[in-house]
């Protein structure tokens, strides 16, 4: 007859021996880090997929959300800006060979900012702001040049699809309706959300540069504008690998490296701006 026993068990054998709450941190980090991963994947491939969209549609699009854009110009003076602007556009659009079906569009603004940007549909905006920091036009051709770099390479197109991805996957996760895309389509405006990477102002940077060469035959007053941001924000910038943007001194360089690998390409004088195009 066999032998039966009744072994006492010992006591927390189905306990963790870890601290539930680590378990439960270790789980949510997990859970996080599986979302972040998937969002940046799905940004990836959506900022792909915009680029191929017809340019047409593009504009159509920017067409629809055109609230943002500054109101056309009023005063004569103004206007004669933004002629002016819209010119000098034009040529260097031929310089950079835009293909015809992707007009550049200038936009002035009245306003103090110092800054000029590209959007969707080949809208470009510049502000006198920017215009009264710049010592002639061809700094203010290497900005232009910069913002038409960033259009003709689809990079409002594509940061407009990374970051729709990114709101849509937010939108399903958190519940939020459609009405809240809708919203930050039209309500925000695109001009604050269309920012773009460190490879891509590297991107836009070289091709400015080559059409500054083709203009004028070479790139003095290049770096101007830079160089004015670099005096108006003297503090340390951060480390490379930590900006989305290449730095303004790495930028200055940068400019520096190309002029000197043309030969007389800072000898030459610059074109001065008309004296209409300054405010003060």
């Amino acid at each position: 007859m066999a032998d039966y026993e009744n072994p006492e068990i010992p006591e927390g054998i189905n306990v963790s021996p870890t601290h539930p709450l680590k378990d439960f941190a270790l789980l949510v980090a997990g859970i996080s880090t599986l979302l972040v991963v998937g969002v940046l994947i799905l940004s990836l491939l959506a900022g792909q997929l915009a680029r191929h969209v017809p340019f047409a549609q593009e504009q159509a699009l920017a067409g629809s959300l055109g609230r943002w854009l500054p109101a056309a110009p009023e005063s004569s003076e103004q206007q004669q800006r933004q002629l002016y602007l819209q010119t000098l556009a034009d040529r260097l659009a031929a310089a950079m060979e835009l293909p015809a079906e992707m007009p550049i569009t200038i936009h002035y603004a009245p306003g103090d900012t110092v800054n000029a940007m590209a959007s969707l549909g080949g809208h470009i905006v510049v502000f006198q702001g920017l215009i009264d920091t710049l010592p002639s036009e061809n700094a203010l051709a290497m900005v232009v040049a910069h913002e038409i770099a960033h259009i003709r390479h689809r990079h409002p197109i594509v940061a407009m699809g990374r970051g729709f991805a990114v709101m849509l996957t937010l939108s399903s996760l958190t519940g939020i309706g459609d009405g809240n895309l809708q919203q930050w389509l039209v309500g925000v405006g695109m001009l604050p959300v269309l920012s773009f990477s460190r490879s891509q102002e590297e991107e836009a940077d070289g091709d400015a540069l080559q059409a500054m060469l083709r203009t004028y035959g070479h790139v003095g007053d290049a770096a101007a504008f830079f160089e004015d941001v670099a005096r108006r924000q003297p503090m340390s910038e951060p480390l490379a690998m930590f900006s989305t943007h290449p730095g303004h001194e790495e930028r200055i360089a940068r400019i520096r490296e190309f002029a000197a690998r043309h030969a007389g390409a800072d000898k030459q004088p610059a074109v001065p701006l008309p004296a209409y195009m300054k405010s003060r």
